[in-house]
């Protein structure tokens, strides 16, 4: 999808959550979308710097966490990057990453019978699952 068709639909989603995209998290949002895969907070800062060259660290991650939380965006806990989720309107999905460690592509995939299985053991051992987000590295297959 286009990153201004993106962008529309986040204005939509956040207009019926009652959630406020304001245009640094909307500069932020576009930063993000220009990206093909995973990137870190700080050369989000930098390039967002180039637009609003008061931008501070804390900026950029009160804007990453607004886009986290409406489910935007997906961080990326063992590399510490953002990679943005392209079907946020039905982003209450269990997220799979599949983490190319040589070219750092990364690819969100949806397995519903890996959910069930995960779920089906949480259950056994009486966990209740809140948020799942499942990271794969490897080689892609442009690397491999």
């Amino acid at each position: 999808m286009a990153i201004q068709g993106l962008l529309l639909q986040a204005q939509q989603v956040c207009q019926q959550r009652g959630a406020r995209l304001t245009k640094i998290r909307e500069q932020v949002f576009l930063l993000l979308a220009e990206h093909d895969g995973a990137v870190g907070a700080y050369e989000l800062l930098e390039e967002l710097k180039a637009i609003d060259p008061a931008a501070k660290p804390a900026t950029i991650y009160r804007a990453l966490d607004f886009l986290s939380k409406q489910g935007f965006v997906h961080k990326i806990e063992s590399i510490n990057a953002f990679v943005m989720c392209h079907h946020f309107s039905e982003c209450n999905h269990p997220v799979q990453l599949l983490i190319c460690d040589e070219c750092g592509h990364v690819e969100e995939i949806q397995s519903n019978n890996f959910d069930l299985a995960l779920r089906s053991m949480a259950d056994a051992s009486g966990f209740n699952i809140s948020h799942q987000i499942v990271e794969a590295h490897g080689t892609c297959q442009a690397c491999n």
